[in-house]
């Protein structure tokens, strides 16, 4: 009735009131309608999405897997059937490391491996490196045949007490670019190398590891667990050779050596111990193209290195880290060298001001992109700052820690001259001999990198949290390293709450492997060798 009574009395205050209920369901239709073609929509995008990317071409896919290390791909191959195809697609498995120990894969049925070889690898494989248990006559074999492109070949013998049985090994790889052999500590590898001499004529780098950290110095007796000599016969074209912590490598072995590397280039012999030098004159006089000589850790003696002929040699590439040449012999070296583009003299007494004077003063820097001279105690930071005030600019890398007397302000002044620095060491680490007896204030040293080094890659600083001074905000300059030095791939600190404060700031920026501890990582100039790649190993 009331109703009856409003339409007859008031007809447009019905049809308002209708109008209006009419509306609000339209609306909430529509809301509904929206709402359910929205998640239509979602859901449809999700199966577009899921479909779209298995329809992409193959080349593209491939190219997407290729970002993905190996023990990712094996888990891929467990999605689906194409994911398996791709993930098992030749093309992905150029490079093989299978030393588990060194973050490889572990194969541990070498049967298993060998139908690998020819169904994953084939002809794509260019780089490999076999642990002990997969050097085997049949998988050599297998190699040689079926992997045609190999170029860079590891065998890691380290681990071994007693070797497979090489007999019938009558195949090789045939084209290798690199071979690295890392020596056993007890096991004789003559008869394995007799059986693979006539295959390496093609090798340019030859690698071979000691046992250096294993040996000791107090034995009398020297055991040579490899024929270099015999190796250096086969291999005419070697332009690069690395003997790392080779024990019983002296200087008749560099004298074979230059006897015929006529191409070589670059002479690694760190932590040989054995060599003193007194082979360097004929090294000089036959190898011409000889640009990198890295001695450190070696037992260079002052007398050996005046008689070799530095004058007429195009050396570019020096390290003498943690050698006993006195002042006066590096003045004379020095002097007859040419110009240095490379220099690493860390925990070199011999040193001193007068010798980077020397140096600066007849411009044998001019081309320096790269200096290491760390823990030099017989060298004060004012010679430094005339180096980088003259020759800043053109640096690449710089480590200078192990000097207690240095503060902020010193790198304050410095950094301000290191426009193209990529490689930074700073600081005194714990323990060192003399103990810091200033804070430093570690803020104004982050905002001179932000605001100088923004090529910068890679930066450590050594104080420990003890030294460093830091308050509330530090996170503002933390931020604006981050933000600024964009190429920065690593920044190492000692453990402690700066280490902690700075880590989370930039995993909050979803940078996770940025910030490390000195107590794993160590940051080296090496990187800026010319021959840095081709002596990489492990």
């Amino acid at each position: 009735m009331e109703s009856r009574r409003l339409t007859m009395s008031n007809p447009s205050g019905v049809f308002s009131i209708v109008a209006h209920e009419a509306l609000d369901h339209i609306a909430a239709d529509a809301d509904n309608d929206e709402a359910l073609s929205h998640e239509n929509r979602m859901q449809r995008s999700r199966r577009r999405v899921k479909r779209d990317f298995n329809a992409l071409p193959e080349k593209v896919l491939l190219a997407i897997f290729s970002y993905l290390p190996h023990i990712e791909l094996l888990r891929c191959a467990r999605v689906c059937r194409l994911w398996r195809a791709l993930s098992q697609n030749s093309k992905l498995w150029k490079t093989v490391f299978l030393r588990p120990e060194y973050h490889g894969l572990h194969v541990k049925n070498p049967d298993v491996f060998l139908s690998l070889i020819g169904h994953r690898f084939s002809s794509s494989l260019q780089f490999i490196e076999l642990p002990m248990e997969l050097i085997t006559a049949d998988i050599l074999h297998e190699l040689a045949n079926k992997c045609l492109n190999l170029k860079y070949l590891t065998l890691d013998f380290s681990t071994a007490m007693q070797l497979h049985d090489f007999n019938d090994l009558n195949a090789f790889p045939c084209n290798l670019k690199m071979l690295c052999i890392c020596l056993s500590e007890v096991i004789f590898l003559e008869g394995f190398m007799r059986r693979i001499y006539s295959f390496l004529s093609s090798l340019e780098i030859l690698q071979v590891i000691g046992t250096i950290e294993k040996s000791n110095e107090a034995e009398e007796e020297i055991y040579e667990t490899i024929n270099i000599s015999k190796i250096k016969a086969q291999t005419p074209n070697l332009r690069v050779i690395n003997l790392y912590g080779v024990f019983f490598v002296d200087d008749n072995h560099i004298e074979i050596i230059a006897a015929g590397c006529i191409h070589l280039g670059c002479l690694a012999l760190n932590f040989c111990t054995r060599v003193k030098g007194t082979s360097f004159k004929n090294l000089l006089l036959r190898c011409k193209k000889l640009q990198s000589l890295l001695l450190q850790n070696t037992g260079i003696e002052d007398s050996a290195m005046l008689t070799a002929d530095w004058e007429s040699s195009i050396i570019n590439e020096l390290d003498i880290s943690s050698t006993d040449l006195s002042e006066s012999c590096l003045l004379n070296l020095f002097s007859r060298m040419p110009n240095l583009s490379y220099l690493a003299v860390p925990s070199c007494d011999g040193f001193t001001d007068q010798v980077l004077g020397l140096l600066i003063d007849q411009g044998k820097l001019f081309n320096l992109r790269a200096i290491d001279i760390s823990n030099t105690v017989n060298l004060n930071y004012e010679s430094l700052l005339s180096l980088l005030a003259l020759h800043g600019r053109q640096l690449r890398g710089l480590s200078y820690a192990g000097n207690s007397k240095i503060t902020e302000q010193f790198w304050i002044n410095a950094i301000k001259n290191l426009k193209n620095i990529r490689i930074l060491v700073i600081g005194t680490s714990h323990g060192w001999f003399k103990k810091i007896n200033t804070r430093i204030h570690i803020d104004q040293i982050l905002e001179a990198c932000a605001q100088e080094c923004q090529k910068l890659e890679r930066l450590e600083i050594q104080w420990d949290q003890e030294t460093l001074r830091w308050n509330e905000n530090s996170s503002k300059f933390i931020d604006h390293i981050r933000i600024r030095c964009t190429k920065l791939i690593s920044l190492v600190l000692a453990d402690g709450e700066y280490y902690e404060l700075v880590r989370s700031n930039f995993e909050r920026a979803d940078r996770q492997r940025v910030v490390r501890t000195t107590t794993s990582d160590q940051t080296s100039i090496v990187s800026l060798l010319n021959y840095y790649n081709d002596l990489r190993f492990n």
